[in-house]
């Protein structure tokens, strides 16, 4: 067994660094745990060497290991084929064994070996599928490197288990490219129609496109791909969930008929979702449609990759290195070349800074057009007293009331709910802006009664005031009451009352009189023109979650929510219960994604916050975190925010991926580097975490690359 000692990160010192720890880990194993021999088993005759990347997802193991190819599967061990070798060795009964079979993946075939010791066989050739294909391999490489993580853990989540039964099946020959399609709802974005040329020509353009207000995106999107397989390349759609995905296929399917594309989604099941896989992988199908794990789908000629609605938190996978699917999608773009399209009715700052930095072009509807598809929207605050005895029973203000009476005449009315357990933050009490450290702008926290701490550095704050109006009143965010289906039901007893959400959600609704509660994320489409009206109750619990991204967010389900009522022309109206001052509401109000993206994406520059700059979360436990921190070679200007205890987990809560053990006390530091330090940034972290874990000094530390949950 051997080591290939060539794969480096991102940063000379930190390549250099991980480089020596490669070369002494060899050289120790060779001494100490000389594999079984091949004896009784020729090597092949030509490329005998393979390169296997072992299924470890150790950051000190990722690197390729060499074997010897028999004779006897010469034939099938082909570069990207799943094998079995034998790892690591061991005493046992006295004898010197070869270690346990493990899985692992051929990424090449050489004529010599680097190591000088004596090389192990392959175990087995588990399939002669070639599943791991070149392009995939760099694809994952790619990740593994900007979120730090190993490139077998990236490889995992690529390429989904096997399954032989659908591997026994040849799939069919792809079908001759369709006609360009007509531009459709396109017509209605001034760059619409030229997009979609582009892709036909084979041209790679990128646009973040605000979608207007309605049902139409999964036409539209299904456009941009059977533009693209007009021309003879592939395309790929992701989106956060399989009810958006199904709406797409849906339209795809009516666009360019069956056969063309396939659906990837977790419903289909382990082995038809696998055999969709193979399809694409064979080159029998040349676009896909599916939520996050698609995004690694192997399109051959990929000439569109697409997302949809990038700040859905679905979209960021939950296991290790925890990629985000815009993030692969923009390296596949730039890597492949193909055209890009990142898509929603609102807008993430990300997608702000594509466009403000001139590496997407943006794709809009006019203003006229925009208030015309739009329903009409009036606020309301909370504290504003009900006058109606039935708005009164149902904890709504009177206008809001009004405003759902009114809708019922003419067919359903949604009513979004936020999810309960939302925890407030600290606010300003006069002019509610949000408390933020002098330091380092992190968000303040009130461990005790009188103390006042941020949640980033753990400095003290002992004397705040307001920066915007200077006063020096704090208070806690109020999280809005909470209305439920029963109470609105006694408000309007004839009305029937449906709901949807976690445990149930509803896909339609008929165009009929009806109180559609929801929780974000679950809102059902209504059949016909749309609902006729809308409620958003209890918007401080959007808006008072301790997150950097809260306003962004309580935006985006508001206007996700919206953007399913009737335009201003066909009467929708939607009623926002919260403070009608506020940036979020005031932008709802415009119909402003854009604006109010752009205007967070200046502050965020101005306080050095990503996406402007690039984090690190580091979490574990405190003397762990801080002897990482110390050993590793930061970037030059980098700045450690902390450490700050994170909240000792309660044993009896199903944990989630990061969360530490229960009952351990953990602690989490954050580093900051500047805009292009970031490929440096993850090598010196993982390269820290792998000597660590050679050296077997502490207990396993945890890094996240720009993390979601920044106060």
């Amino acid at each position: 067994m051997s080591r290939e000692d060539g794969r480096q990160g991102a940063g000379a010192d930190a390549g250099e660094q991980l480089a020596l720890i490669r070369a002494s880990v060899r050289e120790t194993k060779a001494i100490r745990a000389k594999p079984r021999t091949w004896r009784g088993a020729e090597p092949a005759a030509e490329l005998p060497v393979a390169r296997v990347l072992v299924d470890k997802g150790l950051v000190h193991l990722d690197r390729y290991f060499d074997y010897v190819v028999p004779a006897a599967m010469d034939a099938e061990a082909r570069p990207g084929v799943r094998v079995r070798v034998r790892f690591g060795a061991g005493e046992k009964g006295g004898r010197r064994e070869g270690g346990k079979l493990v899985s692992g993946f051929i990424v090449d075939r050489v004529a010599e070996s680097d190591f000088r010791g004596v090389l192990a066989p392959l175990a087995q050739v588990l399939s002669p599928e070639p599943v791991l294909t070149p392009g995939l391999l760099a694809l994952c490489r790619a990740v593994a490197d900007r979120y730090a993580g190993s490139l077998a853990d990236v490889v995992q989540l690529a390429v989904p288990p096997r399954r032989a039964r659908a591997e026994a099946k040849e799939s069919p020959p792809p079908l001759p490219p369709n006609s360009p399609p007509e531009p459709g709802s396109w017509q209605r974005y001034a760059a619409g129609p030229g997009f979609l040329a582009a892709l036909t020509r084979g041209d790679a353009p990128r646009a973040v496109w605000t979608a207007l207000p309605g049902t139409t995106w999964p036409d539209e999107l299904a456009r941009a791909a059977a533009a693209t397989l007009a021309g003879g390349r592939g395309a790929l759609i992701v989106v956060p969930d399989g009810r958006a995905a199904a709406r797409v296929d849906a339209a795809l399917t009516a666009l360019v008929g069956s056969g063309r594309h396939v659906l990837l989604t977790a419903d289909a099941g382990p082995e038809e979702r696998y055999r969709r896989w193979l399809a694409v992988s064979r080159g029998s199908v040349r676009a896909v449609i599916g939520t996050r794990a698609a995004m690694f789908a192997p399109v051959d000629r990929l000439g569109l990759v697409a997302l949809w609605d990038d700040g859905d938190a679905a979209l960021s996978d939950p296991h290790a290195p925890q990629p985000h699917a815009r993030e692969v999608l923009i390296q596949r773009a730039v890597g492949e070349r193909a055209g890009f399209l990142l898509g929603g009715v609102s807008c993430t700052v990300e997608a702000a800074q594509l466009v403000e930095t001139g590496w997407a072009r943006p794709l809009t509807a006019d203003r006229e057009r925009v208030r015309a598809a739009a329903p009409r929207i009036r606020t309301v605050g909370e504290g504003d007293e009900a006058r109606d005895e039935a708005a009164r029973a149902a904890r709504l203000p009177t206008m809001a009331w009004q405003v759902v009476r009114e809708g019922l005449k003419h067919g359903p009315v949604l009513v979004q709910v936020p999810r309960r357990g939302y925890a407030p933050r600290l606010a300003c009490a006069r002019c509610r802006t949000p408390a933020r450290c002098r330091a380092c702008a992190g968000p303040l926290e009130s461990p005790g009664a009188d103390d006042l701490v941020c949640a980033w550095c753990g400095r003290a704050e002992a004397d705040w005031h307001c920066a915007e109006c200077g006063g020096a009143r704090l208070r806690a965010q109020v999280v809005g009451a909470r209305r439920t289906a029963e109470e609105l039901g006694r408000a309007f007893p004839a009305v029937p009352v449906r709901t949807s959400g976690r445990d149930h959600v509803l896909t339609t609704v008929p165009d009929a009189p009806a109180l559609v509660v929801s929780t974000p994320g679950a809102e059902p489409v209504a059949e016909g023109p749309g609902y006729a009206a809308g409620l958003l109750l209890d918007g401080w619990a959007l808006l008072g979650r301790p997150d950097l991204r809260a306003g962004e967010e309580a935006l985006r389900r508001w206007l996700t929510a919206a953007s399913l009522v009737r335009g201003q022309e066909a009467g929708g109206t939607v009623a926002v219960i919260a403070e009608p001052t506020l940036r979020p509401v005031q932008a709802l109000v415009r119909w402003d994604p854009v604006g109010h993206a752009v205007r967070e994406l200046a502050e965020r520059a101005e306080l050095g916050f990503p996406p402007v700059s690039r984090m690190a979360a580091v979490a574990g436990r405190p003397d762990d975190v801080a002897a990482l921190l110390e050993s590793a070679e930061l970037p030059p200007g980098a700045e450690v925010l902390g450490p700050v205890p994170l909240p000792v987990a309660d044993p009896g809560r199903p944990r989630r991926p990061g969360d530490p053990p229960p009952g351990e006390s953990w602690e989490r530091a954050l580093v900051r580097v500047r805009p292009g330090q970031g490929a440096a940034l993850a090598a010196a972290l993982k390269t820290a975490r792998a000597a660590r874990l050679v050296k077997r000094e502490g207990e396993a530390v945890r890094v996240r690359i720009d993390p979601p949950d920044l106060g």
